[in-house]
């Protein structure tokens, strides 16, 4: 099965404190900061983003890694990963392809599952923006 994977979208890495955790990797690794919400910041690592993010939710250890993987057609690599027997990962309500975010007339989905060690494996594609 392929999945049409073309490489590594975004890390994420979570952090208890997103204020320490910006001004090491901005300031003392000088990884070009990109911007930042309430919850996350996002800095650019030749050309993979890096994502620091505060857990979602109480009792979520911020301490392990998510690889999130670009493709081109999320919907139909998620539907080959369910095929083979791939359970989704509940991430802010649902493992399946969602919109997430739009930058830049870009619409950004992802879709999370866990591989057969229990780790988050996250999908990104970004497509041109719906027209509203």
């Amino acid at each position: 099965m392929r999945l049409g994977i073309e490489g590594v979208g975004q890390i994420g890495i979570g952090v208890r404190d997103l204020t320490r955790a910006v001004g090491f990797y901005r300031d003392t690794l000088g990884l070009a900061f990109l911007f930042e919400t309430e919850t996350m910041a996002f800095f650019d690592c030749g050309g993979v983003r890096l994502m620091l993010a505060l857990p979602e939710r109480e009792g979520v250890d911020p301490t392990s890694p998510t690889i999130y993987y670009r493709v081109t057609d999320i919907d139909a690599a998620y539907s080959g990963l369910r095929a083979a027997g791939v359970e989704p990962a509940d991430v802010g309500g649902t493992g399946a392809p969602h919109l997430v975010y739009t930058v830049d007339g870009m619409d950004g989905y992802m879709c999370f599952v866990r591989d057969t060690e229990g780790n988050l494996v996250a999908l990104m594609s970004e497509v041109p923006a719906a027209s509203s």
